[in-house]
């Protein structure tokens, strides 16, 4: 082999092996798909122990991405959702993430639903600098970390603080309560963020709290801290937590005699709740929610009609927040008119009066929409609509 040859020959080896190892190294792979679609991911708990809410909250999203393929797709692109179980869990929330972005290659994320787990994926969309919009997630921490705004992160949710000050005003206001008892799930953010706000509220509106205990997720008795509660003398309970333990708590306060209203926060919201708790047990109860299948406006109307249309039963406020997450990601890529994650991030922050199913939203400089809340109360197992609040 002449010398010529060997040399081009070095030169052809040294640029495979280049390419090999920036490759291994993280080079960027070709995205998958084709160039007509857009990818987004969706994290959900579809089994483990929130699963009714991850499936009620993707029902929602599949709806808005169908209308919005319906209609045409995002310039002329269709939407191809992707979606990814967490299993209510937050490691299994941080490796669904990283498969969505690193292996299917979406360029926006929908979920998680609860507070743990979309705080335990965050990092991981923070890092690859893709945005992550979730539906349901109502702990303060999700937008702004250690005073300072998440640039990947939105929702399209109320905040914690919000919900803790409606049922603390609603509790002092309309209940006319002087003195309340806090019964918390020391398990999950989310509850202890609505008790924190709940308590704070409560005492600036000149009431008192006269006990504060805490449960875990899967306890199944709580007769010797409702014991002591019961003994507590107060007006009213607040058991901000989810529908299985809270179904369990409601329904075994009764069984002892206590009386007392008993409120909540909107992870109440569950056709099962009724089925854990017992109809007659939930009266004189109350929770905080993003909407009311009630409410006389049109375009709740409509999205209840559609969904009805869609999977044969009523929707949750869960249903109602994952299509509006599904609007607001949808509107935020047509007026990007780039399926570029960076692009689509600054269309997100700039969401302003657009028309969802909850009412008209705008995402605020924390990456919060500023929406209305309602009262809900339980009558005979069935959500009534109570009273409207506004931000």
């Amino acid at each position: 082999m002449s010398k010529k040859w060997q040399k081009w020959l070095g030169v052809a080896l040294a640029a495979t092996l280049t390419t090999a190892l920036v490759a291994g190294c993280g080079g960027k792979s070709e995205p998958k798909g084709d160039a007509n679609e857009i990818r987004i991911g969706a994290s959900m708990g579809l089994t483990g122990g929130v699963a009714a809410y991850g499936q009620q909250t993707l029902n929602g999203i599949k709806l808005a991405v169908k209308q919005a393929n319906d209609a045409g797709g995002i310039n002329g692109k269709k939407i191809n959702l992707i979606v990814a179980d967490n299993k209510s869990e937050a490691s299994e929330a941080t490796n669904s993430v990283t498969k969505l972005i690193n292996q299917d290659k979406v360029i926006a994320v929908l979920g998680p639903v609860v507070s743990s787990n979309a705080l335990a994926a965050l990092p991981v969309a923070e890092s690859s600098k893709v945005p992550l919009l979730t539906p349901t997630a109502t702990n303060p921490d999700v937008t702004v970390k250690d005073g300072k705004v998440r640039p990947y992160a939105f929702r399209s949710c109320f905040i914690d603080p919000f919900q803790g000050t409606v049922v603390a005003n609603f509790a002092s206001k309309t209940l006319g309560a002087k003195k309340a008892a806090i019964y918390v799930d020391n398990s999950s953010d989310y509850s202890k963020g609505l008790a924190k706000f709940f308590e704070e509220n409560f005492v600036k509106n000149g009431g008192t709290i006269v006990i504060k205990e805490a449960f875990l997720q899967k306890d199944q008795d709580f007769k010797s801290t409702l014991t002591k509660i019961k003994a507590a003398g107060a007006d009213v309970i607040y058991v901000p937590g989810y529908y299985e333990e809270v179904g369990k708590i409601v329904k075994q306060a009764r069984e002892m005699g206590i009386t007392l209203p008993i409120t909540g926060g909107d992870g109440w919201d569950n056709s099962k709740l009724p089925e854990v708790a017992g109809a007659a047990a939930l009266n004189n109860t109350f929770f905080s929610n993003h909407y009311s299948a009630e409410d006389k406006d049109p375009n709740v109307s409509k999205f209840v009609e559609a969904y009805k249309k869609e999977y044969n039963e009523a929707p949750s406020a869960l249903s109602a927040l994952g299509y509006d997450a599904g609007l607001l990601l949808v509107d935020a890529l047509k007026r990007a008119g780039s399926t570029d994650s960076a692009k689509l991030t600054e269309a997100l922050a700039a969401v302003k009066n657009l028309q969802v199913s909850t009412g008209i939203i705008s995402l605020d400089a924390n990456h919060n929409p500023v929406k209305s809340a309602v009262i809900i109360e339980m009558k005979d197992g069935k959500q009534t609509f109570k009273e409207k609040v506004n931000p």
